[in-house]
């Protein structure tokens, strides 16, 4: 039997990286204690008000089809979200509502990318970009942002790299896995480059309320960049509702009127008990929940202060998101290497960064989503692990 071609242009396979995460599974199931810093996921429970908002809506009976139009109150929350963080305002039926960011990310590519078109991703990336764009017949042109430039995209290469087959630009500001915050002068330098050559811009904003040095800004609203630029949002990261998969895009009204095109053929629609616990959570925290900010913040300084003095390791300290970006190449390992005898040994499970892309060769993501006690314990046993491999290179 035959299976599209597209299929067959998906590049992901099974990374080994998540070998260690089930190897720290395997240890918990035999009663010994493993620290799962792996997946992007919080120790925070979703928000009361949320919580609460969808016993509501289900006594109530709200349990029926929902189309676009349904989720008009939804929409205009979120509108009014947008405009008082950004100064941008726009109609609700600019907004769209998707099953998560990650949805979004494929319905922007569906609506913007043609078979055979390019698409400029500065990397490291998430890792689901790649298939994302190859879906829509796309091809990703992975663009360099080195840690000698705290991972910052580098604008000359990427605009050395369009050619006449690119067809737009997808980032992320706050990165993942990197937490590198775009600066204001950076995403100018991208949207003039946007004009210049025709693009769109995809900008994935779902850790933009995760800020700790600098400032979030939305590449949106530039001169110019409304009627090109795609706005990514989500309830996941910044109000702890990860398994709740209520996300957005925000874009012209052109571009709305074709995703709303693609999400009645795909997901037909977003359950409204849970609209209406997305509106309960944006309301009550338009902001995202400010504990968890301040946790995480709290989090990354204590992970990266104990790591000072870790020999052999670097921890590059992330201006934003829920990750911290540990070079571990002075060791003379690889990430998986080093990564494999950490949970072997001590029982500390991170996840070796290189499949995110060539940027993060040599790197591990640490996720910051466990309580503090967990944060010091992982801390001291990463710090045991790499005194004894220091020990080792002294001897041989």
């Amino acid at each position: 039997m035959r299976y599209a071609s597209r299929i067959r242009q998906m590049t992901s396979k099974a990374s080994k990286a998540w070998d260690i995460h089930f190897i720290a599974l395997e240890k918990r199931a035999r009663g010994e204690r493993a620290i799962l810093l792996t997946v992007g996921n919080t120790d925070f429970a979703s928000p009361e008000p949320a919580v609460a908002a969808v016993h509501k809506s289900l006594a109530a009976g709200r349990t029926h089809y929902s189309t676009s139009a349904d989720s008009r109150p939804l929409r205009e929350v979120i509108a009014r979200c947008h405009a008082h963080k950004t100064g941008q305002m726009l109609d609700a039926d600019q907004v769209v509502i998707t099953v998560g960011a990650q949805n979004a990310l494929l319905s922007a590519a569906l609506c913007l990318v043609e078979p055979g078109d390019e698409v400029l991703v500065p990397e490291p990336m998430y890792v689901t970009y790649p298939d994302t764009i190859a879906v829509a017949g796309g091809e990703i042109i992975a663009i360099h942002s080195p840690a000698g430039n705290r991972f910052h995209p580098l604008v000359d290469d990427l605009e050395a790299a369009v050619g006449p087959r690119t067809r737009a630009i997808f980032l992320a500001t706050p990165n993942n896995p990197t937490g590198a915050v775009y600066t204001r002068e950076e995403l100018s330098a991208i949207a003039a480059l946007c004009h210049n050559r025709d693009l769109w811009l995809v900008s994935d904003e779902v850790y933009g309320e995760f800020v700790y040095e600098g400032r979030h800004f939305s590449p949106s609203i530039l001169p110019g960049m409304a009627e090109r630029t795609i706005t990514i949002g989500s309830l996941s990261k910044s109000h702890a509702m990860p398994g709740w998969r209520l996300g957005w895009m925000i874009g012209p009204q052109e571009f709305a009127n074709h995703a709303n095109q693609i999400a009645f053929c795909s997901t037909y629609g977003v359950p409204t008990f849970l609209q209406d616990a997305a509106i309960a959570a944006l309301e009550r925290f338009p902001h995202g929940v400010p504990e968890l900010q301040a946790a995480y913040r709290r989090r990354r300084d204590r992970l990266c202060d104990r790591m000072k003095s870790a020999p052999l390791l670097c921890c590059h300290r992330p201006e934003g998101g829920m990750f911290v970006m540990l070079d571990v190449r002075a060791t003379g390992l690889s990430a998986y290497d080093f990564a494999s005898g950490l949970v072997l040994e001590e029982g500390v499970a991170i996840l070796p960064a290189d499949d995110f892309g060539h940027s993060a060769t040599g790197c591990l993501r640490i996720n910051l989503g466990v309580a503090d006690a967990e944060i010091d314990e992982a801390a001291l046993r990463l710090s045991r692990y790499a005194e004894r491999i220091c020990q080792h290179k002294a001897v041989t």
